[in-house]
Protein backbone atom coordinates (compact mmCIF):
# COMPACT_ATOMS: atom_id res chain seq x y z
CA UNK A 1 0.00 0.00 0.00
CA UNK A 2 3.28 2.55 -0.77
CA UNK A 3 0.78 4.51 -2.79
CA UNK A 4 -1.48 5.29 -0.50
CA UNK A 5 1.18 5.96 2.41
CA UNK A 6 2.38 8.42 0.39
CA UNK A 7 -1.08 10.16 0.46
CA UNK A 8 -0.75 9.92 3.95
CA UNK A 9 2.73 11.64 3.83
CA UNK A 10 1.55 14.04 1.88
CA UNK A 11 -0.43 15.62 4.07
CA UNK A 12 0.40 19.20 6.25
CA UNK A 13 -1.63 21.07 8.22
CA UNK A 14 -2.10 24.26 5.64
CA UNK A 15 -1.86 24.27 2.20
CA UNK A 16 -1.25 20.80 1.58
CA UNK A 17 -4.60 19.72 3.53
CA UNK A 18 -6.30 21.55 0.77
CA UNK A 19 -4.23 20.50 -2.12
CA UNK A 20 -4.82 16.75 -0.46
CA UNK A 21 -8.76 17.24 -0.23
CA UNK A 22 -9.31 18.03 -3.80
CA UNK A 23 -7.25 15.27 -5.14
CA UNK A 24 -9.08 12.38 -2.79
CA UNK A 25 -11.98 13.71 -4.97
CA UNK A 26 -10.85 12.31 -7.97
CA UNK A 27 -11.02 8.93 -7.00
CA UNK A 28 -14.44 7.03 -8.47
CA UNK A 29 -16.32 4.78 -5.60
CA UNK A 30 -16.47 1.00 -6.07
CA UNK A 31 -19.67 -0.45 -6.96
CA UNK A 32 -20.53 -3.21 -4.93
CA UNK A 33 -19.57 -6.69 -7.22
CA UNK A 34 -16.19 -4.58 -7.68
CA UNK A 35 -14.96 -3.85 -4.27
CA UNK A 36 -15.82 -7.65 -3.65
CA UNK A 37 -13.65 -8.32 -6.30
CA UNK A 38 -10.93 -6.51 -5.69
CA UNK A 39 -10.96 -7.32 -1.62
CA UNK A 40 -10.90 -10.92 -3.03
CA UNK A 41 -7.68 -10.14 -4.92
CA UNK A 42 -6.07 -8.54 -1.83
CA UNK A 43 -7.15 -11.76 0.59
CA UNK A 44 -6.04 -14.07 -1.73
CA UNK A 45 -3.30 -13.15 -3.51
CA UNK A 46 -2.17 -9.60 -1.78
CA UNK A 47 -2.62 -8.00 -5.04
CA UNK A 48 -1.53 -4.39 -4.12
CA UNK A 49 -2.79 -2.97 -7.07
CA UNK A 50 -6.47 -3.96 -5.27
CA UNK A 51 -5.60 -2.72 -2.07
CA UNK A 52 -4.59 0.56 -3.44
CA UNK A 53 -8.09 0.89 -5.22
CA UNK A 54 -9.92 -0.45 -1.99
CA UNK A 55 -8.36 2.46 0.21
CA UNK A 56 -8.58 5.21 -2.49
CA UNK A 57 -11.57 4.64 -2.70
CA UNK A 58 -12.68 5.42 0.78
CA UNK A 59 -10.53 8.16 1.46
CA UNK A 60 -13.53 10.63 1.23
CA UNK A 61 -14.54 8.67 4.25
CA UNK A 62 -11.78 9.05 6.51
CA UNK A 63 -11.96 12.75 5.97
CA UNK A 64 -15.35 12.38 6.56
CA UNK A 65 -14.66 10.62 9.83
CA UNK A 66 -11.86 13.08 10.86
CA UNK A 67 -13.58 16.48 10.47
CA UNK A 68 -16.04 15.07 13.45
CA UNK A 69 -12.31 15.38 15.90
CA UNK A 70 -11.78 18.87 14.75
CA UNK A 71 -12.72 20.46 17.69
CA UNK A 72 -9.98 19.26 19.73
CA UNK A 73 -7.13 21.65 18.55
CA UNK A 74 -4.85 19.70 16.72
CA UNK A 75 -4.07 19.68 13.03
CA UNK A 76 -6.42 18.31 10.84
CA UNK A 77 -3.64 16.93 8.61
CA UNK A 78 -2.89 15.09 10.89
CA UNK A 79 -5.90 13.52 12.33
CA UNK A 80 -6.75 12.55 8.82
CA UNK A 81 -3.43 10.82 8.69
CA UNK A 82 -4.04 8.90 11.63
CA UNK A 83 -7.32 8.00 9.95
CA UNK A 84 -5.53 6.97 6.83
CA UNK A 85 -3.79 4.52 8.83
CA UNK A 86 -6.81 2.39 10.11
CA UNK A 87 -8.67 2.46 6.85
CA UNK A 88 -5.70 0.72 5.79
CA UNK A 89 -5.30 -1.70 9.10
CA UNK A 90 -8.85 -2.42 7.55
CA UNK A 91 -8.32 -3.14 4.23
CA UNK A 92 -5.85 -5.71 5.34
CA UNK A 93 -8.29 -7.87 7.59
CA UNK A 94 -11.78 -6.81 5.65
CA UNK A 95 -13.31 -10.58 4.91
CA UNK A 96 -16.01 -9.53 2.28
CA UNK A 97 -17.27 -13.14 2.67
CA UNK A 98 -19.48 -11.69 5.54
CA UNK A 99 -21.46 -9.90 3.29
CA UNK A 100 -21.13 -5.79 4.66
CA UNK A 101 -19.50 -3.53 2.78
CA UNK A 102 -15.55 -2.05 3.37
CA UNK A 103 -17.10 1.48 4.50
CA UNK A 104 -18.90 -0.32 7.63
CA UNK A 105 -16.20 -2.86 8.19
CA UNK A 106 -13.81 0.43 8.03
CA UNK A 107 -15.10 2.70 10.29
CA UNK A 108 -14.32 1.09 13.62
CA UNK A 109 -10.78 1.00 12.85
CA UNK A 110 -10.88 4.62 11.59
CA UNK A 111 -12.59 6.27 14.31
CA UNK A 112 -9.95 4.01 16.96
CA UNK A 113 -7.03 5.04 14.78
CA UNK A 114 -8.03 8.71 15.13
CA UNK A 115 -9.26 8.50 18.84
CA UNK A 116 -5.79 6.88 20.03
CA UNK A 117 -3.97 9.76 18.28
CA UNK A 118 -6.15 12.36 20.02
CA UNK A 119 -5.63 10.82 23.44
CA UNK A 120 -1.42 10.40 23.04
CA UNK A 121 -1.75 14.27 21.97
CA UNK A 122 -3.56 14.91 25.17
CA UNK A 123 -1.29 15.33 27.90
CA UNK A 124 -4.45 15.87 30.62
CA UNK A 125 -6.41 13.29 29.50
CA UNK A 126 -3.66 10.46 28.97
CA UNK A 127 -2.49 11.00 32.68
CA UNK A 128 -4.55 8.49 34.89
CA UNK A 129 -7.68 7.98 33.02
CA UNK A 130 -9.93 5.19 32.80
CA UNK A 131 -12.14 3.58 29.96
CA UNK A 132 -15.08 6.25 31.49
CA UNK A 133 -13.47 9.36 31.23
CA UNK A 134 -12.40 8.68 27.56
CA UNK A 135 -15.71 7.54 27.18
CA UNK A 136 -16.59 11.02 28.64
CA UNK A 137 -13.87 12.59 26.41
CA UNK A 138 -14.75 11.40 23.26
CA UNK A 139 -18.76 11.70 23.70
CA UNK A 140 -19.57 15.12 25.59
CA UNK A 141 -19.46 17.62 22.78
CA UNK A 142 -22.19 15.08 20.63
CA UNK A 143 -24.10 15.06 23.92
CA UNK A 144 -23.77 18.61 24.64
CA UNK A 145 -24.84 19.18 21.12
CA UNK A 146 -27.90 17.02 21.70
CA UNK A 147 -28.79 19.57 24.54
CA UNK A 148 -28.22 22.27 22.91
CA UNK A 149 -25.66 23.00 25.34
CA UNK A 150 -22.71 24.37 23.36
CA UNK A 151 -22.51 27.68 24.94
CA UNK A 152 -19.37 28.79 26.88
CA UNK A 153 -18.59 28.41 30.21
CA UNK A 154 -20.01 25.63 32.93
CA UNK A 155 -23.00 23.50 32.19
CA UNK A 156 -26.56 24.09 33.74
CA UNK A 157 -26.87 21.40 36.63
CA UNK A 158 -29.53 19.61 34.98
CA UNK A 159 -27.53 18.99 32.25
CA UNK A 160 -24.41 18.24 34.11
CA UNK A 161 -26.53 15.24 35.74
CA UNK A 162 -28.10 13.91 32.82
CA UNK A 163 -24.21 13.46 30.97
CA UNK A 164 -22.93 11.74 33.92
CA UNK A 165 -26.28 9.53 34.58
CA UNK A 166 -26.13 8.35 31.22
CA UNK A 167 -22.05 7.91 30.35
CA UNK A 168 -21.61 6.35 34.35
CA UNK A 169 -18.95 8.73 35.53
CA UNK A 170 -19.56 11.34 38.23
CA UNK A 171 -20.61 14.99 38.23
CA UNK A 172 -17.30 16.18 38.91
CA UNK A 173 -15.74 14.22 35.97
CA UNK A 174 -18.56 16.08 33.27
CA UNK A 175 -17.58 19.32 35.24
CA UNK A 176 -14.06 18.57 34.74
CA UNK A 177 -13.74 17.35 31.64
CA UNK A 178 -16.36 20.12 30.09
CA UNK A 179 -13.49 22.64 31.33
CA UNK A 180 -10.78 21.10 29.68
CA UNK A 181 -12.34 20.82 26.71
CA UNK A 182 -13.94 24.56 27.07
CA UNK A 183 -11.39 26.38 24.62
CA UNK A 184 -12.98 27.69 21.29
CA UNK A 185 -13.18 26.01 18.11
CA UNK A 186 -11.33 26.87 14.77
CA UNK A 187 -13.75 28.76 12.92
CA UNK A 188 -15.94 26.57 9.87
CA UNK A 189 -15.33 29.74 7.83
CA UNK A 190 -11.66 29.56 8.49
CA UNK A 191 -9.85 29.55 4.56
CA UNK A 192 -8.10 26.00 4.85
CA UNK A 193 -5.77 27.87 2.66
CA UNK A 194 -3.93 30.47 2.26
CA UNK A 195 -5.31 31.15 -0.96
CA UNK A 196 -8.79 31.36 0.87
CA UNK A 197 -10.82 29.33 -1.84
CA UNK A 198 -11.59 26.77 0.36
CA UNK A 199 -13.58 27.07 4.00
CA UNK A 200 -13.59 24.17 6.95
CA UNK A 201 -17.20 24.08 6.35
CA UNK A 202 -17.00 23.56 2.68
CA UNK A 203 -16.19 19.72 4.15
CA UNK A 204 -18.97 18.79 6.37
CA UNK A 205 -21.43 16.34 5.92
CA UNK A 206 -24.41 17.71 3.85
CA UNK A 207 -26.92 16.67 5.37
CA UNK A 208 -29.53 16.95 2.00
CA UNK A 209 -26.76 15.15 0.11
CA UNK A 210 -24.52 12.43 2.00
CA UNK A 211 -22.02 10.52 -0.42
CA UNK A 212 -22.84 6.79 -1.40
CA UNK A 213 -20.39 5.53 0.79
CA UNK A 214 -21.97 7.21 3.89
CA UNK A 215 -25.15 6.34 2.94
CA UNK A 216 -24.38 2.28 2.49
CA UNK A 217 -22.11 2.24 5.83
CA UNK A 218 -24.61 4.03 7.73
CA UNK A 219 -27.35 2.15 6.73
CA UNK A 220 -25.49 -1.06 7.56
CA UNK A 221 -23.97 0.29 10.63
CA UNK A 222 -27.25 1.12 12.19
CA UNK A 223 -29.03 -2.64 11.39
CA UNK A 224 -26.07 -4.24 12.81
CA UNK A 225 -26.18 -2.02 16.02
CA UNK A 226 -30.06 -2.56 16.35
CA UNK A 227 -29.48 -6.90 15.99
CA UNK A 228 -26.66 -6.75 18.29
CA UNK A 229 -29.09 -4.56 20.63
CA UNK A 230 -31.93 -6.50 20.55
CA UNK A 231 -29.55 -9.71 21.04
CA UNK A 232 -27.60 -8.52 23.80
CA UNK A 233 -31.29 -7.52 25.61
CA UNK A 234 -31.60 -10.76 26.07
CA UNK A 235 -28.63 -11.33 28.62
CA UNK A 236 -30.68 -8.84 31.12
CA UNK A 237 -33.19 -10.07 33.60
CA UNK A 238 -36.33 -8.49 33.45
CA UNK A 239 -36.30 -5.95 35.51
CA UNK A 240 -32.90 -4.45 33.57
CA UNK A 241 -34.57 -4.74 30.15
CA UNK A 242 -37.21 -2.79 31.57
CA UNK A 243 -35.10 -0.12 32.75
CA UNK A 244 -32.87 0.41 30.04
CA UNK A 245 -35.55 0.50 27.32
CA UNK A 246 -37.37 3.02 29.62
CA UNK A 247 -34.10 5.22 30.45
CA UNK A 248 -32.07 4.84 27.38
CA UNK A 249 -34.47 3.58 24.21
CA UNK A 250 -37.32 6.24 24.78
CA UNK A 251 -37.66 9.43 23.47
CA UNK A 252 -38.65 10.89 26.34
CA UNK A 253 -36.75 9.08 28.97
CA UNK A 254 -38.81 7.83 32.32
CA UNK A 255 -37.04 9.47 35.78
CA UNK A 256 -35.29 7.75 38.16
CA UNK A 257 -38.17 9.08 40.60
CA UNK A 258 -40.71 7.34 38.42
CA UNK A 259 -38.77 4.20 38.25
CA UNK A 260 -38.16 4.02 42.11
CA UNK A 261 -41.68 4.55 43.00
CA UNK A 262 -42.78 1.58 40.22
CA UNK A 263 -40.21 -1.00 42.03
CA UNK A 264 -40.69 0.65 44.90
CA UNK A 265 -36.67 1.12 45.86
CA UNK A 266 -34.28 4.45 45.76
CA UNK A 267 -33.41 6.37 42.84
CA UNK A 268 -30.18 5.46 43.58
CA UNK A 269 -30.84 1.90 43.56
CA UNK A 270 -32.02 2.39 39.92
CA UNK A 271 -28.91 4.31 39.34
CA UNK A 272 -26.90 1.51 39.49
CA UNK A 273 -28.93 -0.87 38.57
CA UNK A 274 -29.09 1.39 34.77
CA UNK A 275 -25.45 1.36 35.08
CA UNK A 276 -24.80 -2.12 35.26
CA UNK A 277 -27.52 -3.31 32.64
CA UNK A 278 -25.88 -1.25 30.25
CA UNK A 279 -22.43 -2.38 31.12
CA UNK A 280 -23.31 -5.90 30.43
CA UNK A 281 -25.08 -5.01 27.43
CA UNK A 282 -22.36 -2.77 25.95
CA UNK A 283 -19.97 -6.21 26.64
CA UNK A 284 -22.11 -8.41 25.08
CA UNK A 285 -22.56 -6.50 22.31
CA UNK A 286 -18.32 -6.13 21.42
CA UNK A 287 -18.06 -9.57 22.19
CA UNK A 288 -20.84 -10.90 19.47
CA UNK A 289 -18.93 -8.05 16.98
CA UNK A 290 -15.99 -9.55 17.85
CA UNK A 291 -17.13 -12.83 16.79
CA UNK A 292 -18.83 -12.10 13.48
CA UNK A 293 -15.77 -10.15 12.14
CA UNK A 294 -18.05 -6.51 12.37
CA UNK A 295 -14.97 -5.03 14.15
CA UNK A 296 -11.40 -5.19 15.02
CA UNK A 297 -9.87 -7.28 17.27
Amino acid sequence: MSNTRALTVALTPETGLARYLSEIRKFPMLEKDEEFMLAKRWQTHEDPQAAHRLVTSHLRLVAKIAMGYRGYGLPMGEVISEGNVGLMQAVKKFDPEKGFRLATYAMWWIRASIQEYILRSWSLVKMGTTAAQKKLFFNLRRMKGEMQALEDGDLRPEHVTQIATKLAVSEDEVVSMNRRLSAPDSSLNAPMSVDGDSEWQDWLADEDNPGQETKIAEAQEFSQRMTLLQEAMTTLNERERHIIQERRLKDEPATLEELSEQYNVSRERIRQIEVRAFEKLQKEMKKVAKERGLIGR
